[in-house]
C-alpha cells in the first residue's frame, strides 16, 4: 500500500450517501435494462422518452431540469436517440432554445416497450411491497429536493483550482 493511502482515514466512507445511492441506482438500472433489451433501448433512454412524451414539445433545458441531469450528459443521450430516429430536435428558436418531440418511431418504441416496463415495475414493487414503495418513493422525492437545495446553497460555492505562478 502506498504511504499516502496508508495514512488516509477512510472510516465512514461506506455510509456515503452518494456511494450508496449510485450503487442502488446501478442495480435498479440493470434490472430495468433487461426489460428493454428487446426494444433496442436502455432504461435511461426510456426515462428520457417518457419525459419528452409527457411534456413535448419541451426544451432541452426543461427536460434536463425535470430529469435532474446535466445538459452535457443529456445532449449526448439525445444525439443517440436522434440517430436511432426516436426523437426530433428543432433548430434554435428566437430564444436560442431547441425543442424535443418524439418521432413516430419514438412513439412506437415507447408503445412497444411500455408493457415490458409495466411487467418489470410490477415485479419490482411487488418484491418490495406496494406500501413500502409508496413511502420510499416519497422519501426519494424529498431527498432529491434536499440535495438540489444543498447544491444551490451559498455554502456550496465551488473553489477554483489554485493558480500556479
Amino acid at each position: 500500500m502506498s504511504t499516502l493511502l496508508s495514512q488516509l482515514d477512510l472510516n465512514g466512507t461506506g455510509s456515503c450517501a452518494s456511494f450508496n445511492f449510485r450503487r442502488a441506482a446501478r442495480a435498479v438500472t440493470r434490472f430495468y435494462d433487461q426489460a428493454f433489451e428487446d426494444f433496442g433501448i436502455r432504461s435511461t433512454q426510456f426515462t428520457i422518452l417518457i419525459g419528452i412524451a409527457k411534456t413535448q414539445p419541451t426544451s432541452i433545458s426543461a427536460l434536463a431540469d425535470l430529469l435532474v441531469i446535466d445538459r452535457t450528459t443529456l445532449t449526448r443521450s439525445l444525439r443517440l436517440l436522434k440517430k436511432q430516429g426516436l426523437l426530433a430536435i428543432s433548430d434554435r428558436s428566437t430564444k436560442r432554445q431547441r425543442f424535443l418531440t418524439l418521432t413516430p418511431k419514438g412513439e412506437q418504441t415507447l408503445a412497444d416497450s411500455l408493457p415490458a416496463w409495466r411487467k418489470a415495475h410490477n415485479r419490482f414493487v411487488e418484491s418490495m411491497g406496494a406500501e413500502y414503495w409508496d413511502r420510499f418513493r416519497g422519501e426519494l422525492e424529498k431527498l432529491s429536493h434536499v440535495a438540489l437545495a444543498l447544491e444551490r446553497s451559498p455554502e456550496n460555492t465551488r473553489r477554483s483550482a489554485p493558480v500556479k505562478s
